[in-house]
């Protein structure tokens, strides 16, 4: 089993906890998003410097005035549900404080993308066991080696699904403290 398909399903993950807003200003928040320019789809990220001045605010100044209309149209489109600020040469963010409602709200989606990266890697599982099993039937493979390779599996996927645990405590605990 390969080390990719291990990580992709937590890379995702990461990706996916890193634009649920948590009170607090990070450039994650909108880094991701893809802004229709020159025409073509470009990420935020490769079409502005995003910073976080102070903890409640996100600083956006795209590298080309002429698009920060185009910015401005996509926040505004988007799911984080925050009005940005265009003065005309850079757009600010202000991060209102999460209501105890809108923060459980938050908590429910963390737990859903964390079981879907569970179910990911499990069926990650399932694929290299019944490849196991293949090479065993096929006598390429005896019973105990298809029994060790078997154990490594679970191993990995254990480990695996043990970071996501942690990555989705580190964000809930997130989420409580903004």
């Amino acid at each position: 089993m390969d080390e990719i398909s291990l990580n992709k399903p937590i890379e995702y993950l990461q990706q996916e906890l890193s634009s649920i807003r948590s009170g607090r200003a990070t450039p994650a928040l909108v880094e991701h998003l893809m802004v229709d320019v020159y025409e073509s789809k470009s990420s935020l990220k490769e079409l502005a410097s995003i910073t976080a001045p102070e903890p409640q605010s996100l600083l956006i100044q795209p590298w080309d005035a002429n698009i920060i209309k185009n910015i401005e149209h996509t926040i505004r489109q988007s799911s984080i549900g925050i009005e940005p600020i265009n003065d005309g040469r850079v757009i600010r963010i202000i991060i209102p404080p999460l209501t105890e409602e809108r923060r459980n709200e938050f908590i429910k989606v963390i737990k859903q993308k964390a079981e879907e990266a569970r179910v990911a890697l499990r069926n990650v599982r399932e694929k290299e066991m019944k490849e196991i099993k293949k090479s065993q039937t096929a006598s390429e493979i005896s019973e105990d080696e298809s029994k060790i390779m078997q154990k490594e599996i679970q191993g990995q996927i254990d480990t695996a699904i043990k970071r996501v645990d942690e990555i989705v405590e580190r964000k809930e605990k997130e989420m409580q403290v903004s």
